[in-house]
């Protein structure tokens, strides 16, 4: 999806339409399209502005938000549980089905991080 115009160009617009220009006129003097004078000039009388609307999903409504604090007690519980003995711990607990990256993603976006024990030579060969 696109990004939506500026507020400064919608602002103009809607100076123009308090001024009792129509919704086409006012759009044809910003070089945009009709249809986008006629909307604006909808959210206008609606709302009382033309500000864009939030894109993309609201935060923390995903289908694992209710659940949230029990994946917070399993990996305190034990932080070297995997993404796969989480989902199937959910399954069994809740009778939830999820991907396990979603689970990584909640994981994520709760601070929690994944770091390898082993120690890893520099050039990726095995010393002897």
């Amino acid at each position: 999806m696109s990004a939506p115009l500026p507020n400064a160009l919608r602002t103009r617009f809607q100076r123009y339409i308090e001024e009792g220009l129509s919704g086409r006129a006012a759009a044809m003097r910003l070089k945009v399209s009709a249809a986008t004078g006629a909307r604006w000039a909808q959210l206008i009388r609606t709302r009382g502005h033309a500000h864009p609307a939030p894109q993309g999903r609201p935060l923390g409504r995903g289908k694992l938000a209710p659940y949230q604090a029990l994946f917070e007690e399993l990996v305190t519980q034990d932080p070297d549980i995997t993404l796969f003995e989480l989902r199937d711990a959910l399954a069994m607990a809740e009778g939830v089905e999820v991907h396990h990256s979603s689970i990584a993603a909640l994981l994520s976006r709760l601070g929690f991080t994944y770091k390898k024990n082993r120690w890893w030579p520099a050039n990726g060969a095995a010393q002897g």
